[in-house]
């Protein structure tokens, strides 16, 4: 199955809101890209080896080209990888929301978060209703909510569909001192089992800068206002509806719903042709 250009970009706060992707890059403008085998920085917080056959582009460049296509940003973009051999990649942002306690990490409840994503998504359909886009149904997890206690990882995926299209959410936290760095993959949902473990590859290369791992926690630095399951769906909300309530969840959605984090869900159209772009000139040269 080929992945659509107009498939979804979604948010990740209260559900998935999803707006869809212009697949245009700038006329006589070629974003740089660091080829693998290299060490990418992401931003001062953490850095990631890049196995040879992979591209990379810092986070200035993956904001630009997502302006250039339209497409909202959050500021917190620090890179996007992908292979130069296949349609998938992975998005890293981070949030410095301060240190996360995990100490929910037995008590994730896949049932109450599911209907707050289901709530939220909600509202998002009103909002993509009103801005002409197709609405998007949560089918339902594709992967409950799982925390490693070892690596400080938190992992999710989401299954849900628009316009009789297939999508899949598949999000990573990895836990930091100061904050959350965030890896979404970003595939096609029938390629999902088969990219898993190469994904899985990459998030082993990566690592914080000293000073910024989870394990060096000291007394004074900044708490996180939420744990684990807000970081499921997104934060702001779950701080106030206390992953039970659902109305402050709506509430949020509604009220700041601009301000939330963006997360790439299934579409690397935009980028992939832009890197074709680059490849194709480097053999040229």
């Amino acid at each position: 199955m080929t992945i659509s250009k107009n498939l979804i970009l979604a948010v990740v706060t209260a559900g998935l809101l999803a707006a869809p992707l212009a697949a245009q890059d700038s006329p006589g403008k070629k974003p740089n890209a660091l080829a693998g085998p290299a060490t990418a920085k992401l931003g001062n917080i953490a850095q990631i080896n890049l196995p040879a056959g992979y591209a990379f582009f810092d986070g200035d460049t993956t904001r630009k080209m997502m302006e250039s296509a339209g497409e909202p940003t959050s500021g917190n973009e620090l890179g996007y990888l992908r292979p130069t051999n296949a349609s998938w990649g992975v998005m890293f942002r981070f949030n410095d929301v301060g240190f996360v306690k995990d100490d929910e990490k037995d008590k994730l409840d896949p049932v109450k978060l599911l209907a707050a994503i289901k709530a939220g998504n909600d509202e998002g359909n009103k909002l993509r209703e009103h801005n002409g886009n197709p609405p998007l149904l949560i089918v339902g997890w594709e992967q409950e909510p799982k925390y490693d206690a070892a690596t400080h990882n938190l992992t999710w995926a989401i299954r849900a569909t628009s316009e009789g299209q297939a999508i899949l959410n598949y999000n990573t936290r990895l836990l930091g001192r100061k904050g959350v760095m965030q890896a979404v993959l970003i595939c096609d949902p029938e390629e999902f089992s088969k990219t898993l473990p190469a994904f899985y590859g990459l998030l082993a290369n990566h690592k914080f800068e000293s000073g910024e791992n989870y394990a060096e926690y000291k007394p004074g630095d900044k708490i996180a206002k939420y744990g684990l399951g807000a970081l499921v769906l997104g934060g702001g909300a779950v701080a106030a509806a206390k992953l039970g309530l659902l109305a402050p969840v709506i509430l949020f959605f509604k009220k700041v719903w601009k301000f939330v984090v963006f997360a790439l869900v299934a579409v690397a159209s935009f980028f992939k042709k832009i890197l074709n772009k680059i490849t194709g000139n480097r053999s040229e040269n």
